[in-house]
C-alpha cells in the first residue's frame, strides 16, 4: 500500500491513503493490523507521514530498528563518529517514544532475518516503511516485498527524506532526470510548492494503537553503547544526535530571522572556529529532522522579508541543490562510480595508495589542507568550502587521484555523508561533472590564508604548528632553520613536507583534464548550464584574479599558479549549506 497523496480529515488531521487504505479521518478507519515500522533513515516523530498513516490503520504498532552491522558499515561505510551519532539518534526517539506512552525496539541481525522472525513472533500483518531512493535501500525494500507476498503482509510506505517524490520529478522532465541545476529549478516551477509537513505523532495515537512492551524490553531490546559493538571514540561531541537536538538547533537559527532571510552559501567562512552555516546537514542526512519542516519553515521567514536571498546560494536554493542530487542519483546507473557511468567523465586516474594515505591522514605536508583533514576525522563535519578544497586537493589539483576514493572516506567520516550529495559533490569539485570551469582550482596555501590570515584555524587542528609565525604557518617549509627551532617543530621530522610542489602538479593536472574534456565532449556537455556556474556568486572577482595568475603561469611557465575558488552547488557539499558529502546547511 504505497502512499500517494494526502487528503483532509474530517478534524483537520492530514491522512494518508494508499492502494488499500482509503481513509477520510481517524474514525472511518478500521484499525485491524498489527504493524511494524521499520526505522531506517526518517529517526522523528515530527513531519512521519509513514508512521502517522500506519498509527491510523493499526490496533498495535511495533516501532523497530533494525541494526544490520554488515549492511551499515558494507553499503554505507559508517565510521565510528557516525555510530555514536546514530546510537544518540535512537535513544533520543526511543525517550521521545516513551513520552508518548511507546517504545522502540532495536534489534541486531541481517534487516530480512529480523523481519521474518519478528511476523511470526508477534502475529504481524503489516510493515511500514520510508521509500528511500539508495540502490542498497531499493534492493533491501524488494526482500520486504517478497516477504509480504510470501506471508501474505500489507506493506505500507511514503516518501518522507526530500522534498517532492523525486518520481515525479524525472517524470515531470519526460522520463529522464534534469541533468543541470537550471532545467531543474524549471521542472519545481511547473510541479509547484512541496506538500506540506504533516502533523507531529501524539499521545493520542498511542492510545489508540498500543505499542505492546514486553516485560524484559530494556534488557533486550534497548539501544546498545558503543562500548556492546566494540567502538570506541576519543573526541568529544559537538553534535549530539537525535531530534531534540535537531528542532532546538533549527529553533535557534530562527530567532534570527535576518540571518535566515540573508543567508548567503558564499558569505560562510571555511576556516572559522565554529560553523557559520546552520549545521543541520547530519540532522538531515538521517532524517532527524524533516526537509520539508525546514524548508517551508524558510518559506515562512521569507514571506515576511521584503528583501532575502535567493536561490542557489539561499538557504532554499541549498534545500533544492540536496533535491537535484537525489533526482540525479535515482535515474543515473552506477553514480557513485565512474565506470559505467553516463554523465560521469571516463579519466585515468593514478592509482597511488601511498599518497591517499597521506591525503587521508593528514600528511600532505600543506597545513591548510592537513588542518581541514583532522577536523573532518575528529568532528565529522567540515566546512563546504573546506570540503571542495580537500576535494579538489586530491583530484584535479595536485594527487590526480580519482574522487571515488575521496567519496569513500568521506562517507566514512562525515556525520552528514549522505549517498547522493556525496557522490554529485565529489563528480562536481573533480570537473567530472555539473562542474566546467575546470582552469579553476584551489591554492592549498592561499585560498585559506585569505579568510584566516593569523592561522588560527591551522593552530588549533594541528598544534605541532602552533608556534609559527603567523607570515610561515600556511608554508611552513619556508620558515628559516631558526624560525622552526624556535617553534618546536622542524620540517621534515615533526611535521611533513609537502607532497608534490603544487604549481608542477595543478599545471600538468590541467593539461590532462583539458585533453579529457575535448575527447569527451559530448558526455561533457550533459551536465552543463547555459549559463555562469550559479554557485560562483559573490566569487566572481576573486576567482577571476586567480585564473589570471594561472594563465600567466601557463604562458610565461612561472611558478604564479594559483587557482581560486569553486564554490559547489550538499551535502553534503552538502546538506552543510549542504556540504561535500551531506552539507548543505
Amino acid at each position: 500500500m504505497r502512499a500517494s497523496n494526502s487528503m483532509r480529515g474530517g478534524r483537520g488531521q492530514t491522512i494518508w491513503t494508499g492502494e488499500s487504505l482509503k481513509c477520510l479521518d481517524r474514525e472511518s478507519v478500521i484499525m485491524s493490523h498489527r504493524t511494524i515500522h521499520l526505522f531506517r533513515k526518517g529517526l522523528r516523530l515530527h513531519d512521519n507521514p509513514t508512521l502517522l498513516g500506519a498509527l491510523v490503520c493499526s490496533s498495535a504498532l511495533y516501532p523497530v530498528y533494525i541494526l544490520d552491522r554488515v549492511f551499515l558499515e558494507g553499503a554505507m561505510r559508517i565510521g565510528t563518529l557516525r555510530w555514536r551519532f546514530i546510537l544518540q539518534s535512537l535513544e533520543d526517539l526511543d525517550a521521545r517514544l516513551r513520552a508518548l506512552g511507546s517504545r522502540l525496539y532495536v534489534l541486531r541481525g541481517s534487516t530480512a532475518s529480523v523481519l521474518r522472525d519478528l511476523v511470526t513472533r508477534w502475529g504481524v500483518t503489516q510493515i511500514s516503511y520510508d521509500s528511500e531512493v539508495e540502490p542498497y535501500y531499493v534492493s533491501m525494500e524488494r526482500e520486504i516485498q517478497t516477504l509480504a507476498q510470501e506471508r501474505g503482509l500489507k506493506t505500507y510506505t511514503c516518501v518522507s527524506h526530500t522534498l517532492y517524490d523525486v518520481k515525479r520529478i524525472v517524470k515531470a522532465n519526460g522520463g529522464a532526470p534534469p541533468l543541470t541545476y537550471k532545467k531543474f529549478l524549471h521542472v519545481l516551477s511547473v510541479l509547484g510548492e512541496p506538500e506540506k509537513p504533516v502533523r507531529d505523532v501524539s499521545a493520542e495515537d498511542f492510545l489508540r494503537c498500543v505499542t505492546p512492551v514486553e516485560p524484559d524490553h530494556e534488557k533486550t531490546y534497548r539501544v546498545p553503547s558503543l562500548a556492546d559493538l566494540g567502538l570506541e571514540v576519543e573526541f568529544e561531541v559537538l553534535w549530539p544526535g537525535g531530534e531534540t537536538q535537531a528542532l532546538q538547533r533549527l529553533d535557534k537559527h530562527f530567532q534570527s530571522q535576518g540571518w535566515v532571510a540573508n543567508f548567503s552559501k558564499t558569505r560562510t567562512v571555511p576556516n572559522s572556529l565554529l560553523p557559520s552555516t546552520t549545521g543541520l546537514s547530519p540532522y538531515l542526512s538521517l532524517g532527524c529532522l524533516s526537509v520539508r519542516t525546514f524548508y517551508h519553515r524558510l518559506s515562512s521567514v521569507y514571506a515576511q522579508s521584503k528583501n532575502h536571498s535567493l536561490p542557489p546560494v539561499s538557504l532554499q536554493g541549498q534545500v533544492l541543490w540536496r533535491e537535484f542530487f537525489y533526482t540525479i542519483a535515482l535515474s543515473t546507473p552506477n553514480f557513485t562510480k565512474m565506470e559505467g557511468n553516463p554523465i560521469c567523465l571516463q579519466i585515468d586516474w593514478y592509482h597511488d595508495p601511498e599518497a591517499l594515505e597521506k591525503w587521508r591522514t593528514a600528511q600532505t605536508g600543506f597545513p591548510w589542507i592537513d588542518a581541514i583533514v583532522t577536523q573532518l576525522r575528529q568532528e565529522g563535519w567540515i566546512h563546504h568550502l573546506a570540503r571542495h578544497a580537500v576535494a579538489c586537493f586530491l583530484t584535479r589539483g595536485d594527487l590526480w587521484i580519482s574522487w571515488e576514493e575521496g567519496m569513500k572516506v568521506f562517507e566514512e567520516l562525515l556525520l552528514d555523508a549522505d549517498y547522493s550529495i556525496n557522490a554529485g559533490n565529489w563528480m562536481w569539485l573533480s570537473a567530472s561533472a555539473f562542474f566546467h570551469k575546470f582552469t579553476r582550482i584551489f591554492c592549498p596555501v592561499r585560498f585559506g590564508r585569505r579568510t584566516d590570515p593569523q592561522g588560527q584555524y591551522l593552530r588549533k587542528y594541528l598544534p605541532v604548528l602552533k608556534n609559527f609565525p603567523s607570515q610561515y604557518i600556511y608554508e611552513p617549509w619556508k620558515a628559516p632553520e631558526d624560525v622552526q627551532l624556535s617553534a618546536g617543530c622542524i620540517i621534515g621530522k615533526d611535521y611533513p613536507r609537502p607532497m608534490v610542489c603544487h604549481t608542477e602538479a595543478s599545471k600538468r593536472n590541467l593539461a590532462l583534464m583539458r585533453q579529457v574534456r575535448e575527447e569527451q565532449q559530448n558526455t561533457a556537455e550533459l551536465t552543463r548550464d547555459v549559463a555562469d556556474d550559479p554557485m560562483e556568486a559573490g566569487l566572481k572577482r576573486e576567482m577571476q584574479e586567480e585564473e589570471e595568475l594561472l594563465e600567466g603561469a601557463e604562458q610565461h611557465g612561472t611558478s604564479k599558479r594559483f587557482n581560486g575558488v569553486a564554490d559547489h552547488k550538499s551535502g553534503s557539499w552538502t546538506p552543510e549549506t549542504l556540504q561535500l558529502s551531506g552539507e548543505v546547511m
